[in-house]
Formats: C-alpha cells, sequence, structure tokens
C-alpha cells in the first residue's frame, strides 16, 4: 500500500514541500530502505522511527519498506523526516485511517516515540500557510515559533501516540493560541549610556549610527570606553518591525537557537565574534552552506572588536555583504543567499601599542609597525565604513566624576522619531534606513541645495574622497536631519557629517 505525507526541507532560510512516499510492498524480504538523496541524519531516521514506533505500541511491518523524499534530486538532511515517515508508515500498513490532505508534519522523533526539538520549523510553517496548507504538526516544544504564522492550524505533539490518537479520533489536540508579538515592550539591557563617563563625540556618534543604520569605527588607546560603547549600543537601538523580527527568527529558527520560551526574536541582535574567527564563520558557508555570523546579526549588530587583529582575508570578505547587505555563498552543490543587513561596530587601536597620538601615555612603537599595523585595514573596507570617531584616553576629572550622562532611554526616543521619519520615508521600497540607499535614492530623498553642494565640493577637494565617501557623507548628513526633524539638508548637517568622515590620505 502506498502513502504520501507533505512535510518540508529548508534552503537557505526558505522552506519548500516534500513529499514523502511510502510504499509497503506484499512481497520481497523484510528491509526498510530511504531513496531521494538522504543525508547521514536521514538515513539514521530508519532505526529512530523503528524504535519510536515499538515502544508507542504500534507494529512495525515486517515487509519490504520503500520511502522516498520528492524531488529525489534535492538533497535532504536533518532529522525532521521522522515524523512523516512514521506517519506514512502507519498509513500504508493500515493502522492509521486518516485524511492527511492539506496537512504538514515535520518533527525529529525520540526512540520513546516523544517528540524533539528540531530546528527549521519556522520556515516550515510559513510555507505551510502560504500553499494554503491547513494544519501543521510540530514537536510541542517548537509551537510557539510556529503559532505566530496566521492562517494556520499549529498541532503540538509531545508523543506520536498523541497523533495516532487525534487522528483516529480517540483524542483531540487543541491547536496551539496564536502567539501575538509584543515588539514595543522594554528589554533590559545590562550596560546604559549614562554609565559611561566622557565620550560625548562617540556617544553623538552612535546615536547618528542607530538612527540611520550607519557602520562606525571607533579607534582610541586601550582602555578609553571602546568596547564599553559597543557594548551599550543596542540600548539605543530602535525596535524591530514585525518583518524584521521574522525574517531574524527564520535565520535562528534554521541554526536551531531558538529555545522553547522563545516564539520571535525580539531584540535586535548582537553578534561579537572572537578576532581568530574564520572566512566562513563570519560569512557563512561550509559543504553544507549555513548562515554565518554576519547574517546572525541581521538587522541587528555585528561588533568587530580588535578590528586590526582579523585576517584580511576575512575583513576583505565582508564588502559586498556591507554593499548590498545580503551574502551569495556559492558551492558545487548550489548557490545560496542569505540577509546580511547588519550595523559594521569596529573598535581599533591606532597602533600596536595603541597609544599612538595618547595624550596621557607615550606610543613606543617604531614607523615601520605602525605603517604594517596601519596596512591591515584596506582602503576599501575603511571606505564602507560612514563614521569614524576617536576616542581619546579620559583625564582623572570625567573618571571621577560624579555626573551621569544621558540614559540610553532618552537617546533611543530620539532614534526612534528618526526612524518613524525613514519607515514613512521608504514606504513601499525595499529599505527600511538611511543608510541603506542607493545612489537613485540618494538623489531622491536627499536634495541638496547650493551652499550644501558647496561644502560638499570644498570636502571632495581637500580630503580626496571618492564617490562612496561622497554619497556616505550625504546619507549621514539625512539622519542628522532626520534627528532634528528637519525636513530638509541643511549645511549643518553636512558639516557635522563631514567631521565624521576621514581623509583618503590619511
Amino acid at each position: 500500500m502506498l502513502a504520501k505525507i507533505i512535510s518540508g526541507a529548508t534552503v537557505g532560510l526558505d522552506s519548500i514541500p516534500i513529499t514523502v512516499e511510502v510504499d509497503i510492498a506484499t512481497q520481497g524480504l523484510p528491509s526498510f530502505t530511504i531513496v531521494g538523496l538522504p543525508d547521514k541524519a536521514v538515513e539514521e531516521s530508519k532505526e529512530r522511527v523503528r524504535a519510536a514506533l515499538k515502544n508507542a505500541g504500534a507494529d512495525f511491518p515486517a515487509k519490504r519498506i520503500t520511502v522516498n523524499l520528492a524531488p529525489a534530486d534535492m538533497p535532504k538532511e536533518g532529522p525532521a523526516y521522522d515524523l512523516p515517515i512514521a506517519v506514512g508508515i502507519l498509513n500504508a500498513s493500515g493502522q492509521l485511517e486518516a485524511d492527511l490532505n492539506g496537512s504538514v508534519f515535520y518533527g525529529e522523533l525520540s526512540l520513546d516515540g516523544s517528540l524533539r526539538h528540531t530546528a527549521g520549523v519556522l520556515p516550515s510553517a510559513i510555507m505551510a500557510s502560504q500553499r494554503k496548507f491547513t494544519a501543521l504538526y510540530i514537536p510541542a516544544v517548537n509551537s510557539k515559533e510556529a503559532a505566530i504564522v496566521s492562517k494556520l492550524k499549529v498541532y503540538p505533539l509531545e508523543k506520536i501516540t498523541d497523533l495516532y490518537q487525534h487522528l483516529s479520533g480517540l483524542k483531540v489536540i487543541k491547536p496551539a493560541k496564536k502567539v501575538l508579538v509584543d515588539l514595543n515592550k522594554s528589554v533590559e539591557y545590562e550596560y546604559d549610556m549614562k554609565d559611561i563617563k566622557g565620550q560625548e563625540t562617540a556617544k553623538r556618534a552612535l546615536e547618528i549610527a542607530a538612527a540611520g543604520g550607519h557602520n562606525v569605527l571607533l579607534k582610541g588607546p586601550p582602555g578609553a570606553g571602546k568596547t564599553l560603547l559597543a557594548r551599550a549600543f543596542p540600548s539605543i537601538l530602535p525596535n524591530l518591525t514585525f518583518e524584521e523580527a521574522l525574517d531574524v527568527t527564520k535565520i535562528y529558527s534554521v541554526l536551531g537557537y531558538l529555545s522553547e520560551a522563545d516564539s520571535i526574536v525580539n531584540a535586535r541582535p548582537f553578534r561579537s565574534p572572537h578576532h581568530s574567527a574564520s572566512s566562513v564563520g563570519l560569512i557563512g558557508g561550509g559543504t553544507k552552506p549555513k548562515p554565518g555570523e554576519i547574517s546572525l546579526a541581521h538587522r541587528g549588530v555585528l561588533f568587530l572588536d580588535e578590528f586590526a587583529e582579523f585576517p584580511r582575508s576575512v575583513l576583505e570578505a565582508l564588502r559586498q555583504p556591507l554593499e548590498d547587505g545580503i551574502v551569495t555563498v556559492s558551492r558545487a552543490s548550489g548557490t545560496l543567499s542569505f540577509p546580511a543587513k547588519f550595523i559594521l561596530l569596529a573598535a581599533a587601536n591606532p597602533c600596536p601599542c595603541g597609544y599612538l597620538g595618547d595624550s596621557v601615555k607615550e606610543c613606543v612603537c617604531s614607523p615601520g609597525q605602525i605603517s604594517r599595523y596601519e596596512k591591515k585595514l584596506s582602503g576599501p573596507i575603511l571606505d564602507r565604513i560612514d563614521l569614524h570617531i576617536s576616542c581619546p584616553s579620559l583625564h582623572a576629572d570625567k573618571l571621577t566624576g560624579l555626573d551621569d550622562g544621558e540614559s540610553s532611554n532618552k537617546i533611543r526616543e530620539r532614534v526612534q522619531k528618526a526612524r518613524k521619519i525613514q519607515t514613512k520615508r521608504f514606504k513601499g521600497k525595499k529599505i527600511v534606513a538611511n543608510g541603506e540607499m542607493s545612489v537613485k535614492q540618494i538623489k531622491e530623498f536627499c536634495p541638496l541645495d547650493k551652499e550644501c553642494l558647496d561644502l560638499l565640493k570644498s570636502a571632495i577637494s581637500q580630503m580626496k574622497l571618492s564617490a562612496r565617501g561622497y554619497h556616505r557623507i550625504i546619507k549621514v548628513a539625512r539622519t542628522v536631519a532626520d534627528l532634528e526633524q528637519s525636513k530638509n539638508i541643511t549645511p549643518i548637517h553636512i558639516a557635522e557629517s563631514i567631521q565624521y568622515r576621514v581623509s583618503e590620505e590619511s
């Protein structure tokens, strides 16, 4: 007898339907075969399904069982096919008589018949909803992440016996309650801007970066507060929109990083890989391509401390993602694209000892050492960073002062207002912040008067700016204007933006 069960396979960050065909032949020696390009985890489903069905009290047919995962030319990986294979065997053997049309099954089985946490549930739920399936059967521990998807009944399963009784009409499993996502609720942060002494220029630059989605490089001696500023940066970022949160949650779901308590990622990600990270770890890839750190930082922050200590090849790999907001991984098996729209926040010392140009401690590096250190960061990478900030050493009166700075909450309120202006400005576009504008969009949304253009011409001439640097100055100026609730960009906004740009000759 033949049974057909629908499941899902994750390709990149999206899911496509997979038909699990189970045939139990009346002739031939007992065997259990899975075809359709299964990987090792899918091959091992044979033993998990066999033990799970027996321990759940079902009969495992001592016949020739053939399972086909269609389409057969696409590689299948992971343990998510355990549940559909088990349901297919029960249906094909006549132990389960139920209408399975319109239902999707997805989940890993334990040997005792219970269902385990499975990666990639959210993309499968989105696929099921988009393709007009009516029911999704998944492990109970994954039910919250699937319950945010509308127009789909999500049935949480503890054990396969619960599914059998539900489909047989012996017991009713209630669909999981829809999860109402509140992205405006306050998030507790470990660090607050008011606790950071001094560095007013850096704080102002971080406010601009948060408001417009601009990349930042903090440069200064050890102990100046660069890392502390970076750690406090998430506390001033604007709230995620639902579409942004859904994109981020899909990435974490595919990698299995969502816990049982999580339904959606409600805070902007903050990723801080060590400078020994490999190119694959940072960018993504591998034999079976997976998202890297830059995709995990999507719609959030990628903090690279000790920026100049990262291998040059790793930093150069950031060029395309910083420009396009997407990373394309090409392998012999195919090409996948992962989203990577993040704010790059980098911190570096000015020289190997860290005290070049410091007013407190003298630099002990030779000119050759300084030159080699500076060459670790290429011009194209530095050109893609909008805001270059110097963080000087703190003097004793600043460090011991009792006055607190402005709190993160107050700064975030201004940032949120600026983001609302940008949301309205870019409605119907594929971008959400000023930092993502293309050249065409800069011309459309950033008109400049003659005084602003004269100021820019002077800056280009004196600082030897590239075309990219010129456009990034305008984008930062647009954000400065948004923070002041100004409709037009004025020379004051351009002047402040130029302050955060370094000369191409420096």
